[in-house]
């Protein structure tokens, strides 16, 4: 839930009402995911988790950001904004690292790749768990090989940037209780479900498959305490949007979100490469987003966006809890 929706008082919610909030990270600097770290803290005296993007290989080549540039020319002239520089970063890791090492929240998961062995171990000998989130079983193998705690399993359902280790292949479609089942008969840590958990029967149905938890993300986009902005909340009850697709065109690398104008004149042109393309089309992005325009942004969601709904997260946690067990 980077770039917005990811809040303090978000994951504070969730932790107080049992669950396990956390904080994205990405886009964050090193000093801002510190202070939402201590701002959580003061929100819950439950368990906290952090998600990191990893660093991973720069898959951008120079004439086809350039040519993607002058591709979006109409779309900057549109919005009245220069586009941004396709520069290429590692979203400030070996800072944040020392975030969370310090601050210790309990846990801290990460997307996009895997953290070195020596990176793992640190973490864990300062107490703190750690989770990766894969998309295949060759991905979860090599996540258990590196030391993490659990997996998460994520589907092709799930929202916003899928966790593919290789940025430049179309994520597999495998549904995500067939995810789940295969990587949990490879594996001897805990797998979490993740990708299109919006309704007690299908967190129910994760469970019942072998997860030990499920993550979710779409379902408390619409939650009080989310940061989700004016324009994306009104497009996800917005009755125009009818389907999410996985796109590139907004970042560089794929993710899903609600179908729109942007994606359907764009995703043929784009090329791989994050987060140059994000840097890229950020401008355009939140443009469009303070013009209340939704056909210019990314609204990132998973395919059961429709059955999100309002209200407070506790409400909204306590609902997708429903149809689990008592605990004894």
């Amino acid at each position: 839930m980077a770039g917005g929706p990811s809040t303090p008082e978000l994951a504070a919610a969730g932790s107080e009402t049992g669950g396990l909030g956390f904080l994205a990270a990405g886009y964050l600097s090193a000093a801002t995911l510190a202070d939402r770290i201590t701002a959580a803290r003061r929100l819950t005296t439950g368990p906290i988790g952090v998600n990191l993007f990893t660093p991973q290989p720069d898959t951008a080549f120079t004439a086809e950001l350039e040519r993607y540039a002058q591709h979006l020319a109409g779309e900057a002239e549109r919005y009245g904004v220069a586009l941004g520089e396709p520069r290429f970063d590692d979203d400030d890791w070996a800072a944040k690292l020392d975030v969370v090492a310090d601050l210790r929240p309990e846990v801290v998961s990460f997307t996009f790749g895997l953290p070195s062995a020596h990176e793992c171990a640190r973490l864990r000998d300062v107490g703190i768990t750690t989770i990766a989130t894969v998309t295949t079983v060759a991905e979860a193998e090599a996540a258990e090989a590196c030391g993490v705690d659990a997996v998460v399993a994520q589907a092709a359902a799930a929202g916003g940037h899928r966790g593919t280790f290789d940025p430049t292949v179309l994520p597999a479609d495998q549904p995500l209780l067939d995810l789940v089942a295969a990587v949990s008969a490879r594996l001897s840590i805990p797998v979490v479900a993740a990708g299109g958990l919006v309704t007690a029967a299908g967190v129910a149905g994760a469970i019942s498959a072998g997860a030990v938890a499920v993550q979710a993300g779409t379902a408390f986009l619409l939650a009080d305490e989310a940061g989700t902005g004016p324009t994306q909340r009104a497009a996800l009850r917005d009755p125009q949007f009818t389907e999410t697709a996985l796109t590139r065109a907004f970042s560089g690398r794929y993710a899903r979100g609600l179908r729109n104008r942007f994606i359907d004149e764009h995703e043929d042109a784009a090329p791989f490469g994050y987060p140059q393309v994000h840097h890229l089309t950020s401008p355009v992005r939140a443009a469009a987003a303070r013009a209340g325009d939704p056909h210019g942004t990314n609204v990132w969601a998973g395919t059961g966006y429709r059955s999100i709904t309002a209200g407070p997260a506790a409400d909204i946690l306590t609902g997708l809890a429903a149809e689990l067990p008592a605990r004894s």
